[in-house]
């Protein structure tokens, strides 16, 4: 049997053992009748699983580079909450990132910090926490 990469390790990724007597080795694997539906629903699970617990605002914003982008960007922040961050001077995403970054990317601490400082609700500040945090991982 195979052993799993030690490369891969922190990320999703399910390591998928054939016993070794059918000698599929790395070469061979397409031959297993198994593989479409293992990949099916690997890849079924996956975007599912990303698609009922994210909005379509926070995956585009996880997904690529910040930029530019206004703090409406964020997911979480509306109009009304963009406009009281860019009263206090939080006017882009990256300033609201440095925000977070100050806090050490505490999401406890910067969710308060978001609540005060333009009278977000829990879960519009956790979202946006949330939001940093992943970009934080897939960027940093």
């Amino acid at each position: 049997m195979a052993s799993q990469s030690k490369s891969l390790s922190g990320h999703k990724v399910q390591f998928v053992p054939f016993p070794s007597s059918l000698a599929y080795k790395h070469k061979f694997i397409y031959r297993s009748p198994e593989l479409p539906n293992i990949l099916s629903l690997r890849c079924f699970l996956s975007v599912s699983s990303r698609m009922s617990t994210t909005s379509q605002k926070h995956r585009d914003f996880v997904g690529e580079p910040m930029g530019d982008k206004e703090v409406t960007a964020l997911s979480g922040i509306g109009e009304i909450l963009g406009k009281k961050l860019e009263q206090q001077g939080f006017d882009k995403a990256y300033v609201v990132l440095g925000q977070f970054l100050l806090l050490k990317k505490d999401t406890e601490m910067f969710t308060d910090w978001l609540k005060d400082a333009s009278g977000a609700n829990s879960r519009q500040a956790g979202t946006c926490a949330q939001c940093l945090k992943e970009w934080c991982d897939a960027f940093l």
